[in-house]
C-alpha cells in the first residue's frame, strides 16, 4: 500500500483531512476513494487507513488501526556529511536513510564546491529534510531521521553526539572491521569531492576521530558514506 508522512497526531478511528502534498500524490498515483493507504508521523508506528473521500484538491482518510513496527537498526549511525554538488548530496541523503542512518549533519568543509549560507542554506536544509521523508515513505521506515542545520566544519565538530567517531580517510586508516563500536553508536564523517584537508584531519583526530577505510581504492563522495554505512550495518547492525 502507498505510504505517506503526515505531521499530525494519529490514532485509530480518527478521520483526517490529508495535506495538499499527499492529495496531489494520491491523484498522481490514480488512487481511488475507499482504497487503503498507510500513514505515519515519525513516532515509530504505522497507521493503515481507508480513503473516505478523494477529490482533486481534498482527501480524507479514516485510520483503521495502529501498528507497531520494529524496523529501525539497533546500530545508531550519525552521518556527518560534507556538502557535495549537484544531485550527489540528494543521492547520499536518500540512500543513507534507506540503509538505516539515524541522523544527518551536513557540514561545510574547505574543499566543498557548494557554498551556502543564510536563507539559501535554510532552503537547502528544508529540501534535504523533504528528501529524507520521501525516503522513509519508500523504505518503510516509521521514524524520520532529522537533518540538522548546515554548519561550518569547526562548529560541527564541537557539538557531536557520543559514540565511536570514524573519519573516512586513507591517512593513518584502520580497516572498519577492526573497530569495536561504542554501545551508543557511531558518528561517521565523510568528506566532499576534494576530500579533507590536512588541517581538517588534524582537527578531527583532536576531536576523538579515528581514520577508517573500506579498502585500497579511493571512493567518490557519494559512494564513501553509503558503502561505510552498509558495511557497518553488516558488521554490527541489522544486515547480518
Amino acid at each position: 500500500m502507498p505510504r505517506f508522512y503526515v505531521s499530525d497526531a494519529l490514532s485509530s478511528g480518527q478521520l483526517l483531512d490529508l495535506p495538499d502534498n499527499v492529495v496531489r500524490h494520491l491523484n498522481v498515483l490514480r488512487t481511488r476513494a475507499h482504497e487503503e493507504i498507510v500513514l505515519f508521523n515519525g513516532n515509530g508506528k504505522a497507521y493503515p487507513a481507508r480513503l473516505a473521500l478523494l477529490e482533486k484538491r481534498r482527501a480524507q482518510a479514516e485510520i483503521l488501526r495502529e501498528e507497531g513496527a520494529d524496523n529501525e537498526s539497533p546500530l545508531r549511525i550519525t552521518l556527518v556529511q560534507a556538502v557535495s554538488s549537484g544531485e550527489r548530496m540528494d543521492f547520499t541523503l536518500q540512500k543513507s536513510v534507506e540503509l538505516g542512518v539515524a541522523e544527518i549533519r551536513p557540514v561545510l568543509s574547505e574543499r566543498c564546491v557548494v557554498r551556502l549560507s543564510g536563507e539559501r542554506a535554510d532552503k537547502r536544509s528544508a529540501r534535504w529534510q523533504d528528501i529524507v521523508v520521501s525516503a522513509c515513505e519508500q523504505s518503510g521506515r516509521n521514524v524520520v531521521p532529522k537533518v540538522l542545520p548546515l554548519l561550518p566544519y569547526r562548529e560541527a565538530l564541537a557539538g557531536l553526539p557520543e559514540g565511536s567517531r570514524l573519519l573516512m580517510s586513507l591517512n593513518r586508516a584502520r580497516s572498519l572491521n577492526s573497530i569495536k563500536p561504542d554501545p551508543q553508536g557511531i558518528v561517521l564523517m565523510a568528506g566532499p569531492e576534494g576530500g579533507w584537508t590536512e588541517a581538517e584531519e588534524r582537527l578531527a583526530f583532536d576531536a576523538g576521530f579515528e581514520s577508517v577505510k573500506l579498502g585500497p581504492r579511493v571512493l567518490r563522495t557519494e559512494t564513501a558514506a553509503l558503502a561505510a554505512i552498509a558495511a557497518a550495518q553488516a558488521l554490527w547492525g541489522d544486515f547480518a
